[in-house]
This record gives C-alpha cells, sequence and structure tokens, in this order.
C-alpha cells in the first residue's frame, strides 16, 4: 500500500524540474584560443600572402639549375658572336655572321646534290669523311685494343713495345700520308691509314694501363682457381679495364677526326676537308666558315655519343 501510494503521488507530480546554468570550459592559461579565419581577416590575408612567397620560392629554386645551365653558354655564344661582328666591320674580307648565316641556309636548303665528281654537296662530304674515320678507327680499334691488353698483361713484351710506342706516338699525323701513298698508291687509303695510325695510340696505351692497374689480388685469386688466360681476360681484366679502354677510344675518335681534314686537304677526292680546300680555292670564306662549324659540330657529336656510351659501361 505504501509503494502504490509513492508511485500515484510520482505520477501526479507534473511540476518543472529545474536545470541548473552550465558552465562553459575555458582554455588553460597561455594555450591558443582558435580563431575563425572569418573573425580575423588581417591573419587571413598574412597567411595568404606567406603561402604565396613559399610557393615564389619554390619556383624560383626550381628554374635556378635550369638557368645556370643555358645562360652561361648563351652568354659565352652571344659574346663570341659579337666579338666576330667587331673583327668583321674592321676586317672586310672577313664575313659577318649575318652574311654567313645567310650562306648556311642556301647551303644546307640542298646539302646532298651531285653536279660531277668535284662539286657535290656538303652532305656527301660530310659522310664520306665520317665513312674514312670509321674504317681507319675501325682498324685502329681491332689492333690496338688486343696489343694494349698484350703489353698490359706481359712486362717483357711491354719493355720490348714502350721504346718504340715512345718514339712514333709524338709524330705528327700527316708525317705519315707520305709513306701511305708510297705502299698504297691511292689517295683513299693513305687517308684512312693517316687516321689508324694517329688514332691507334690512345687505345693501346690507355688499355695497357688499365690492364696494369687491376689489383693483383684479382689476379692471384685466377691463379688459385686455375683459370685459364682467356678466363682471366673476359672476366677479370676486360670488365676492370673496361672504363680506361673507353676512355682510349674517345680520345681517338677524337684525333681522327682532327686527322681527315686535314689529310683529305692534301689527297682531294670528296670530303669536308677537300670541300674547305675546294673553297679557299674559289676564295669562298663564308663556305669555310662554315666547314669549321660543321666540322666542330660533328667532333662534339662523336665525342657526346661516346661519353654516352662510357658511362652506360663505367664499371670496374
Amino acid at each position: 500500500m505504501a509503494t502504490a501510494s509513492l508511485a500515484a503521488g510520482a505520477a501526479s507530480d507534473t511540476r518543472p524540474v529545474a536545470v541548473g546554468r552550465v558552465t562553459p570550459i575555458r582554455p588553460p592559461a597561455g594555450a591558443a584560443v582558435p580563431v575563425d579565419p572569418a573573425d580575423d581577416p588581417e591573419g587571413l590575408a598574412r597567411r595568404q600572402r606567406a603561402e604565396k612567397e613559399a610557393r615564389r620560392l619554390a619556383q624560383r629554386e626550381a628554374l635556378r639549375p635550369i638557368v645556370l645551365a643555358v645562360l652561361p653558354p648563351l652568354l659565352g655564344f652571344v659574346l663570341f658572336i659579337g666579338i666576330w661582328t667587331v673583327i668583321a666591320q674592321a676586317t672586310p674580307e672577313l664575313p659577318p655572321p649575318a652574311k654567313v648565316w645567310r650562306s648556311a641556309l642556301n647551303l644546307f636548303a640542298d646539302p646532298f646534290y651531285r653536279k660531277g665528281p668535284n662539286d657535290q654537296g656538303i652532305g656527301w662530304n660530310i659522310l664520306n669523311s665520317l665513312q674514312r674515320v670509321g674504317v681507319g678507327f675501325g682498324l685502329a680499334a681491332a689492333i690496338g685494343i688486343p696489343l694494349g691488353f698484350i703489353l698490359g698483361r706481359f712486362t717483357f713484351l711491354n719493355a720490348m713495345a714502350s721504346p718504340v710506342i715512345s718514339l712514333l706516338r709524338p709524330v705528327s699525323p700527316l708525317a705519315w700520308l707520305p709513306i701511305g701513298l708510297l705502299v698504297f698508291k691511292a689517295a683513299n687509303p693513305a687517308a684512312i691509314w693517316v687516321i689508324f695510325i694517329s688514332s691507334i695510340w690512345p687505345m693501346i696505351i690507355n688499355t695497357a694501363v688499365g690492364v696494369q692497374r687491376v689489383p693483383q689480388d684479382y689476379l692471384n685469386v685466377a691463379r688459385v682457381l686455375n683459370l685459364s688466360e682467356w678466363k682471366v681476360v673476359t672476366r677479370i681484366l676486360f670488365p676492370a679495364t673496361l672504363p680506361y679502354v673507353l676512355t682510349g677510344i674517345r680520345l681517338s675518335i677524337g684525333v681522327a677526326w682532327l686527322v681527315i681534314v686535314a689529310a683529305e686537304m692534301l689527297t682531294g677526292g670528296v670530303g669536308i676537308g677537300f670541300w674547305v680546300w675546294d673553297e679557299w680555292n674559289n676564295l669562298n670564306v663564308e663556305h669555310i666558315i662554315i666547314a669549321i662549324f660543321v666540322v666542330g659540330i660533328v667532333g662534339l657529336l662523336l665525342e657526346q655519343a661516346l661519353l654516352l656510351v662510357a658511362r652506360r659501361f663505367n664499371y670496374a
């Protein structure tokens, strides 16, 4: 009975219950109070300026390597053209850069024309010179690299060949031309002979030095394993010596391309050297300057191609 009366009293009591005031939570002293960006326009503007400045600095740092790579060569070329223009103004016989440029456009408009055995486009002359360089350089590599391995591997043979190499290496390339004409009785083989004898020395010397610098421990291991001489060369000497071999090849191709121009001036025929001499006989100085640039560009491309090969296989 008492329980029922309590329940009835609770059900009949419909008075509202008073709710106390909610106390807001305050951050601890010294803590940063978050501010809505809409309530702080000055702070928002500062953040936007800081972000913009950061993006500008990032773009500047990204462009810096490109500018440092392009600007110095460009300034050097502009300075070269300016000096050339000043000298051309003081020397009427020397054509200015603009005149040479117009002549080059006309010349390369049809580089592969044929009007006779001694009147062909500059493209045919470049190809004939490259063909001679390829044959002479290939023969030099086929003989010089194996000979360098032999001289570097065997001390006795190296001592025998060193005086001969030291005597013949400093000889001027054109001094070998009369020997080639005497032996081969023709201008084209004589020019190839000059390229061969001039470009073989860097390959022999660099290859021999590379073999001599192979660590002795490698050869001791090969001796313990009783490896054949062929396996010693192919498995040990060649991988360790490859950087030296590629350096010799790169030096030799530069020598070969330098020599072919002088050799063709003396032997005649079709080639960039003969073309330069023929233009000199015609007093066409513009074409001579164009040929100088062509020789430089082709030589640069050959060297860069060999540098790419050297980076690809440069391991020891």
